[in-house]
């Protein structure tokens, strides 16, 4: 593969720009030529059929026998039936009014006073989404105040009651968890819930669920009467749920336009819905990926956001591209082990980092550039030190200096950062990693290794309770004790375990060597 990165006539041919939009895509600084991208577009009368289909909701995720319908979310008129496009739409206003009702303080608290903050317990895409969201648009002292647990790290929960202590009564407590039964926010919710009822704080009448009707949280939530609860469809998953109500609530509880975000949503799904291979940035913006990485992912993607409220971007990208292109096997059953990895930070500060690596370093990737033409209307920066004009320079220095070694980039342009354009740039970046998935043929909306991961923690967290019961009883215990009544397959598990349970705790008497698991006795002495 070849071609010249540097070539005026080759950027001019792919430079990419919608004027509703107000984006431009360049992948002229990806390896490829002409005949090498022109191969592609016959493979994608397939790849633009099958989201057609998709969209018109057929099976799409066919592990899981469900269909895919996050793209109605932003179009309800083009779902599959009225009946869910009313639903659709209702949501929407519904999520909109209650943050209306929030924000002019219609709705209080028990004690009659205005909320304050948000504590958001979420993991996954249920968390990075709404983060997503309040990093990238929140304005200085506007709407409520957001707070984020997503992950069970007891200093994470014990740090933010802490930073809350004097707000709890005025803090909203939404907890998202599709099913109900996912380990890590049910458990966050628990301990927090216990915490407010053992402060004499109120939880149900301030706490809110995002979830499925009928779901173990919908059935708790509504049983203790909690203040509120948004529905979260069975056919929208956790990495493309940010224009649900996982989305929408975060932005009507900043006092943002949520209808100008999925505007912006659907305006991108329009622009990539076109057959003209050259005028769909989807279609470009995957083909970039397939043709630099040879078809199976042999680059990492850096994402460089010169944008500090678009650092987290990254991370959610890293989600919806790994969880979705991260599979072994492709439709027909074959081994494939297809997925492209994902990281990065933020331009310009990524330049006194890593960027040395990938300007001289291992040739293992390729950078997406993601430039903002906009500057805030204040008059404190003078023409001479203008810090927007030394970021742009900082970022055509970096693309520039990599193209010169032949490293290979993209770059996309917003005209500013707002509601339309964030739900605009993460729309080109789903509907891309959908393209890409079906140009390899696999399963974007399933997730067997996660559910793997999910099951191998389950069994860990039953062995711990069963490690616990038998220490109980009393009496000294090795490895190979615990073990033999057990699974004398997992001695390292079982070490991990009473390293958790028992190092530096003084309810038990740990007799020989920690460096030397064989030599370990543990009696529990204090009950």
């Amino acid at each position: 593969m070849n071609g010249d990165l540097n070539s005026w006539d080759k950027f001019c041919n792919y430079l990419w720009f919608d004027k509703k939009l107000n984006i431009w895509l360049d992948i002229s600084k990806i390896n490829f030529t002409n005949d090498e991208i022109g191969s592609l577009e016959e493979k994608f009368i397939d790849v633009f059929s099958s989201i057609k289909k998709l969209e018109n909701g057929a099976i799409s995720n066919i592990d899981e026998n469900r269909q895919v319908g996050h793209y109605w979310l932003r179009n309800p008129t083009i779902s599959p039936s009225s009946k869910i496009g009313e639903e659709i739409s209702s949501d929407i206003n519904d999520i909109s009014e209650f943050g209306k009702q929030i924000l002019n303080g219609n709705i209080k608290n028990q004690n009659n006073q205005n909320y304050t903050d948000v504590l958001w317990i979420g993991i996954g895409g249920s968390g990075l989404g709404p983060l997503l969201i309040t990093e990238s648009l929140q304005k200085y002292s506007t709407g409520l105040e957001f707070s984020y647990i997503d992950n069970v790290d007891p200093f994470l929960i014990s740090e933010k009651l802490e930073e809350l202590s004097e707000k709890l009564s005025t803090t909203l407590f939404v907890v998202v968890s599709k099913s109900g039964g996912t380990p890590e926010p049910r458990i966050a919710m628990e301990i927090i819930k216990s915490h407010c009822e053992n402060n004499s704080l109120e939880w149900n009448s301030n706490a809110i669920a995002i979830t499925m009707k009928d779901s173990k949280l919908f059935k708790k939530a509504t049983t203790e009467n909690w203040l509120k609860i948004f529905n979260l469809q069975d056919w929208v998953g956790g990495r493309t749920s940010i224009t649900s109500a996982v989305g929408l609530l975060p932005l009507a509880l900043i006092n943002e336009n949520i209808f100008e975000f999925i505007r912006g949503a659907s305006l991108m799904d329009e622009a990539t819905r076109t057959s003209d291979f050259k005028n769909n940035p989807a279609a470009l913006l995957s083909s970039a990926w397939y043709l630099t990485g040879d078809g199976v992912g042999k680059r990492d993607m850096v994402v460089l956001p010169y944008r500090d409220r678009l650092q987290v971007f990254s991370k959610y990208l890293q989600q919806l591209v790994m969880e979705s292109l991260g599979k072994k096997f492709n439709r027909n059953g074959e081994v494939v082990n297809q997925g492209i990895s994902v990281f990065g930070n933020k331009g310009s500060t990524d330049q006194h980092a890593y960027v040395q690596q990938l300007r001289d370093g291992i040739d293992n990737f390729f950078c997406i550039f993601i430039e903002l033409l906009d500057s805030p209307s204040t008059n404190i920066f003078n023409d001479k030190e203008n810090p927007k004009e030394y970021l742009s320079g900082f970022l055509q220095g970096t693309r520039s200096a990599l193209s010169s070694e032949n490293r290979q980039s993209i770059t996309i342009t917003l005209e500013e950062l707002n509601c339309f354009s964030l739900g605009s740039l993460i729309a080109l970046f789903e509907r891309a990693v959908s393209f890409y998935a079906e140009l390899v043929n696999i399963n974007a909306y399933d997730q067997p290794g996660v559910e793997a991961g999910k099951k191998a923690a389950a069994n860990i967290i039953d062995y711990q309770q069963k490690v616990s019961d038998l220490l109980d009883k009393g009496g000294e215990y090795s490895i190979n004790d615990i073990t033999s009544l057990f699974d004398n397959s997992v001695k390292e598990p079982i070490f991990f375990i009473l390293r958790e349970m028992c190092f530096g705790n003084d309810d038990y008497l740990v007799k020989g060597d920690w460096s030397n698991p064989n030599s370990l006795v543990i009696q529990k002495t204090k009950f």
